[in-house]
């Protein structure tokens, strides 16, 4: 485990913006970025042409910088037994070798500038061979021990692209509708700090149309009316707010045994066992931080930074400054684990060491259909965003509230793609698919005393502030995600299920 035990002043605030516009210089001059923008404003398709490899010409490889590959493991539909590990070790080396060639990318701007070919033939075309090479050895795994998957290798191409145009096909095709926002990325323009107003501290995001007033944001959230059959209780369990300093870059459900699996670091609270090589044996022996000794279940996410220059203790590791994961890493004021049932049934209990992941870290790339991130302030709660961070007043402090899945499939701890075996409710009924059965949704709330980005009379802006994340997310907001693996003993968890189902307040 790697641990931080350096002591952090806190932040405390949360200034409006003093100024609507950030001003960043760019290749046509100087481009003025509303930071107030609407939560859902666009500004049209960016269109980018790709070469045969998945490349970009030198005019679009100049506007094109993050890469965008399709997701192979949410793709596996069946992954045996005997072949889980191997693919799972596969899966985290397509990961690195799109960290790898992100970073080269970064890097190379004036060569990708003097040689119209340089992207395709030094970076875009080496990750391809890379990677048809690993997705091989993942159908060879599968298919020794069951039926190897089938076109795969259609997966091995990857794309640039503009920084500002988000993927919303859903399904990672790399040929959906790509609506982009004016973010003026990798401009040059200072912030006050030393770092660039466009790019963030590392230069890879977020930029100042990521963030929006949330004053300006109209009420959004809605909730499926309670039927006569409705589980009304609810569940808190209270574990504290990350005060062991308890971090990793490590993925135990996506990546086991992958050494910085996550490529960004970790909040743990709960099991103190967590890291990539914890199974389930270790999560039972495992110390919780949970007041109730029965929950010893994991609850991790990634850590939100200020990016004021700080030189954590990842600054130089991979996962944390060495991927582009920089700056102050800050602890939550406060965090909410609630467990709430379901508007048209009971509740079941859910088993032992169930892992559910909820939103997607690779969002920005691979489209909304695993979104779920929900950003918001005190006092604001009413209106949730999903791809822009929230500038709250004077007196509110930023949320994350991650809202998990509450339909199991009643057979599975997990599943290849680590969301087949777990499904929403309908949003409109509330009611579980077909198949499925409503287990208590566990509600994640996390509250941060964080100042809002600002801009003084020069145009230079005060700290962003960013959720840790894959290098090329680019730390776009809807890239915002939660781990859960449930260890409550038997006892326990039969408790909530009964508090719920009878409509009671317990904790």
């Amino acid at each position: 485990m790697r641990r931080n035990t350096r002591k952090r002043s806190k932040t405390t605030g949360g200034k409006v913006i003093a100024a609507a516009a950030a001003l960043t210089l760019g290749a046509g001059g100087l481009v003025v970025v509303n930071v107030y923008a609407s939560a859902h404003e666009t500004s049209g398709a960016n269109t980018v042409k790709r070469s045969s490899q998945g490349g970009t010409g030198q005019a679009a490889a100049s506007e094109a910088s993050t890469i965008d590959c399709p997701d192979v493991g949410s793709r596996l539909q069946q992954v045996p037994d005997q072949a889980r590990v191997e693919v799972d070790k596969q899966l985290a080396l397509l990961d690195s070798q799109i960290s790898e060639a992100y970073q080269r990318l970064q890097s190379s701007t004036r060569a990708i500038e003097q040689d119209s070919d340089f992207a395709d033939n030094a970076i875009m075309g080496p990750l391809k061979d890379k990677r048809v090479a690993t997705i091989d050895r993942i159908a060879i795994a599968i298919g020794r021990v069951g039926d190897r998957p089938q076109g795969l290798e259609s997966l091995a191409a990857c794309t640039l692209r503009a920084s500002g145009s988000q993927n919303d096909a859903g399904d990672n095709q790399n040929g959906g509708q790509e609506q982009g926002q004016e973010d003026g990325q990798g401009q040059e323009q200072g912030n006050g700090q030393g770092q660039p107003a466009g790019g963030g501290q590392a230069g890879n995001g977020p930029v100042a149309a990521d963030f929006v007033d949330i004053t300006t944001v109209q009420p959004n959230v809605t909730a499926p009316r309670a039927s006569r059959e409705a589980s009304r209780g609810t569940f808190t369990t209270q574990c504290g707010v990350n005060e062991n300093k308890l971090y990793n870059s490590d993925n135990v459900i996506v990546a086991p045994g992958v050494d910085n699996g996550a490529h960004h670091t970790h909040d743990y609270v709960g099991n103190q066992a967590n890291d990539a090589f914890a199974d389930n044996d270790d999560f039972a022996g495992g110390e919780t931080t949970c007041r109730n000794q029965g929950d010893k279940s994991s609850y991790y996410w990634p850590v939100l930074r200020l990016q004021d220059g700080t030189e954590e203790f990842d600054a130089q590791q991979q996962g944390g400054g060495a991927e582009g994961n920089a700056g102050k890493i800050l602890t939550a004021s406060e965090v909410t684990l609630e467990y709430v049932g379901n508007a048209t049934s009971k509740v079941v209990a859910m088993p032992r060491f169930l892992r559910i992941i909820t939103g997607d870290a690779k969002a920005f790339t691979n489209g909304t259909a695993n979104a779920n991130a929900a950003w918001s302030c005190t006092g604001f709660e009413d209106r949730q965003l999903t791809d822009k961070y929230p500038i709250c007043p004077e007196g509110s402090s930023v949320v994350r509230t991650s809202k998990f899945q509450s339909c199991w499939d009643g057979q599975n701890i997990d599943s290849a793609n680590h969301r087949a075996h777990v499904a929403f409710a309908d949003p409109n009924s509330g009611a579980c698919p077909s198949g499925f059965k409503a287990i208590p949704q566990l509600v994640q709330r996390l509250v941060y005393d964080v100042d809002a980005p600002s801009l003084n009379d020069n145009g230079q802006s005060s700290p962003f502030y960013a959720v840790d994340g894959f290098p090329e997310q680019m730390h776009k907001p809807i890239t915002d995600h939660g781990d859960f693996v449930n260890v409550f003993d038997e006892q326990l968890m039969n408790d909530m299920v009964q508090c719920i189902n009878t409509g009671r307040q317990c904790q």
